[in-house]
């Protein structure tokens, strides 16, 4: 336990003058192989980075955003590392795990797992939050701040997080989050199965509930877009609203922007990659 994991590089690619790199390793917290892959901003000057976290949606790899989202010049100008990580434990083989998109492989919804089948592997929170935190620190040059983002299921993972460790995050947004879990059917059906029946143990993981029961605000501002054009709106898996609420009751300042024609898609993601990417760099280098 006490030797640092290594990180092995397995791709590396050259994009807007900067690396795009994949690497796999061993995760203890996990129980298998990992990988995860990165926008490495300082373009070979040697310059120490502040990290920003994208974490992906359902069904998605580490790959998603770094072959769709567009975000090379951004993580260039910014000087950022961009670390993606997978969205849940890979080749564990659990019985169930591949039945349906929305749960087991793809579909960490980025909790610590109790219910004892998936307690050994689906531990995505201490992932995200200890065990590659520490990886990347090792493996690169970073000024030791990070910053969280992500979509959907990551968006709910970067909003939970964050506001779980506001000491850790400069900063958090998100694209088209699942804000309040605990209220649609992705998160009943996610935490029901990780977490169990009772769901008093769920309130821990649902970003909306977070923010009520904090003490202050936890953050100057956070970002969030969401397509209005998207399909998951109407059918209540998303609850922007229900977060906005509870940010206006908190006095929490966030910038919530329905972005008028927007789906989904990573298509909506690269339209406005760029300014969350400027929104962070902002705060990281406070």
């Amino acid at each position: 336990a006490n030797q640092t994991a290594m990180a092995e590089l397995k791709e590396s690619k050259k994009a807007f003058g900067i690396s795009v790199n994949q690497y796999e390793h061993d995760s203890a917290v996990l129980g298998c192989k990992m990988k995860f892959s990165v926008l490495d901003g300082s373009g070979g000057s040697g310059a120490a980075m502040p990290v920003i976290y994208w974490l992906s949606g359902l069904t998605c790899s580490d790959r998603n955003f770094i072959e769709k989202a567009g975000a090379f010049k951004a993580a260039a100008d910014h000087g950022v590392l961009i670390v993606c990580p997978d969205t849940s434990p890979r080749g564990v083989d659990i019985e169930g795990d591949n039945d349906s998109w929305d749960f087991g492989t793809g579909a960490g919804f980025y909790v610590n797992a109790t219910e004892p089948k998936w307690a050994k592997n689906y531990n995505m929170y201490d992932y995200v939050t200890k065990e590659l935190p520490s990886l990347i620190s090792s493996t690169f040059k970073t000024t030791g701040k990070q910053s969280v983002m992500g979509h959907s299921m990551g968006g709910h993972g970067a909003l939970t997080i964050a506001m779980k460790n506001t000491a850790f995050y400069s900063s958090v947004s998100a694209f088209a989050p699942i804000c309040n879990p605990t209220q649609c059917p992705w998160g009943i059906k996610a935490f029901t199965g990780y977490l169990g029946a009772e769901k008093s143990t769920w309130e821990q993981y649902d970003a909306t509930l977070l923010l009520k029961a904090a003490a202050k605000p936890p953050f100057p501002d956070i970002l969030i877009d969401v397509g209005d054009a998207d399909t998951f709106l109407p059918q209540g898996q998303l609850l922007p609203e229900n977060f906005a609420a509870a940010c206006t009751e908190k006095g929490q300042a966030v910038t919530l922007r329905m972005q008028p024609g927007y789906d989904h898609s990573y298509f909506f993601i690269a339209s406005f990659i760029a300014e969350h990417i400027a929104f962070h760099a902002k705060f990281l280098k406070q």
